[in-house]
């Protein structure tokens, strides 16, 4: 097995066993050595080496059945050091990652078995608890990998598009690579959002929703290819500013509009719109009932099939959909969520033949939101900055696009090797482009470093996860997977250029 693939039981109390689909075992915490002794040595010791032949089913067999139904709760029995059986062992959950698939062994976790016998079971509610717990901190395990090799694979995607000629012969394949990439990035979002116990608390900056939907439907414009709708950009010039998440509302506004896109089969009119609102009474726009307060709505309109009347009242439903089964159905859904989170509602009118028309609107400050817009050319730079990441993908990937916009790019694949390379004088680091979760030195660790040192040194944490309470403003966080484009915006704003 590969060796970056963690195992988040390597310190528990009880043993505990990572095995893959073939029967080999990839992972053996430090109780389990200890209980099973020369069993476990080797470079991929086998299942079959402690299985007990006093089961109803060969280690094979087993683990055929586990992949075609899961049968969670069967007590197993293993031969420990000496020839002793041990019981009560389970296959508690399963996942696959990279293609593959692997299974966790151990005893339950309420104290590791003695070699006379094993202990009474825990009780069935803590064994589901543990169950929940060990899919949990799978899923975060998974969505962590899956993120950062969405990160690179966009990264450089994103680069090589904004380089190439518009009628490139590689231009059309570099966009489906894109888009592939940006759906599988929505279901690894998917996933993390699943696997958290917490809810996001991160502080939001105030920010201007302009920027964002430009940003949104220029994605649309240039991978639409050629039946390209008739684009209406009415936005209002001194827009209110609203705090959100830039991450969290593109993907809101990106599954809107691409609604409005696919209503109009090829040809048609889809208008986004913003505009300020002071209420000084409450007021009610179908399902969304708006305190006295500052708002900015964002309605996008299209010229589209309309939705039916029937189905009118389910298109919030998570898991209803009208586009066959190759949809989750989960797309207003996810809509309704991002923005209700944020404070705010989705409003939804429709006409079957004659278009839809979706308003979002969220609380905002009767003060002007600053305009920063930036083309390519403004991307650039010549500061020097220090990249740290454990993944030697990203470090190449951020590499790659900070030296083509003219950055001088230092790199370091641990916490402990950027403080090295900052405290040499001819480093002279501008910005720390810093991973959040690494081993030895979290990023969280390197930046108390960093501040200790040199509390001036600007710094830009990044992360597949949704970052905690207590982080300061969004400006200063990058969240994956990102873009070219993303990481260079995100670096000006860290550099306090815009």
């Amino acid at each position: 097995m590969k060796p970056e693939l963690a195992f988040w039981l390597e310190n528990a109390v009880w043993p505990a066993l990572l095995v893959d689909g073939a029967g080999a075992i990839c992972r053996a915490n430090a109780a389990a050595v200890k209980l099973f002794g020369p069993a476990l040595e080797g470079d991929l010791p086998s299942l079959k080496a402690i299985w007990s032949e006093q089961n109803s089913t060969t280690a094979e067999q087993f683990i055929a059945y586990w992949e075609k139904a899961p049968i969670p709760g069967v007590g197993l029995k293993f031969r420990a050091k000496g020839g002793a059986s041990v019981s009560r062992f389970t296959c508690v959950c399963s996942c696959s990652v990279a293609g593959k698939k692997y299974f966790v062994f151990q005893w339950p976790p309420e104290g590791p078995p003695s070699l006379a016998e094993a202990k009474p079971a825990a009780s069935e509610s803590a064994a589901h608890k543990q169950k929940l717990d060990c899919a949990l901190q799978l899923a975060r395990t998974v969505a962590l990998d899956f993120n950062n090799a969405l990160t690179s694979i966009l990264g450089h995607t994103s680069l090589l598009l904004s380089q190439i000629e518009p009628n490139h012969p590689w231009r059309g394949s570099l966009i489906e690579v894109e888009k592939s990439a940006a759906k599988a990035a929505e279901i690894a979002s998917d996933l993390g959002a699943f696997s958290r116990q917490d809810k996001e608390a991160r502080p939001q900056a105030v920010g201007n929703l302009n920027l964002l939907l430009q940003r949104t439907v220029e994605v649309f414009r240039q991978n639409g290819g050629a039946e390209q709708p008739e684009w209406r950009l009415q936005l209002e010039r001194k827009l209110f500013g609203a705090k959100f998440d830039e991450a969290k509302m593109q993907q809101a506004f990106m599954r809107v509009i691409e609604n409005a896109v696919q209503s109009l089969n090829g040809s048609g009119r889809v208008t986004v719109q913003t505009r300020n609102l002071d209420l000084t009474e409450l007021t009610q726009d179908r399902n969304v009932r708006l305190a006295p307060g500052a708002y900015v709505c964002v309605e996008v309109n299209d010229t589209g099939c309309g939705i039916a009347l029937d189905v009118q009242p389910r298109i919030f439903e998570p898991f209803f959909t009208t586009k066959g089964g190759a949809h989750r159905g989960l797309g207003l859904a996810w809509v309704y969520g991002i923005v209700t989170n944020h404070g705010g509602g989705v409003a939804v009118s429709s006409t079957p033949g004659v278009g839809t028309s979706v308003r979002v609107y969220l609380p905002a400050e009767k003060r002007i939101a600053k305009d920063t817009t930036l083309v390519a050319r403004d991307l650039g730079g010549h500061q020097t900055i220090l990249m740290v990441d454990d993944e030697d993908l990203l470090l190449t990937m951020g590499q790659t696009i900070l030296m083509a916009y003219g950055y001088r790019v230092l790199t370091a694949n641990s916490g402990q090797k950027a403080l090295e390379l900052l405290s040499r004088t001819d480093s002279a680091v501008d910005l720390v482009i810093t991973d959040l979760v690494m081993p030895a030195m979290s990023g969280r660790e390197l930046i108390e470093h960093i501040h200790e040192v040199s509390p001036a040194l600007r710094v830009l944490s990044t992360s597949g996860y949704i970052w905690p309470a207590g982080h300061e403003d969004s400006s200063t966080y990058l969240q994956k997977p990102f873009t070219a484009q993303d990481l260079l915006f995100k670096v000006k704003q860290a550099l306090g250029e815009v």
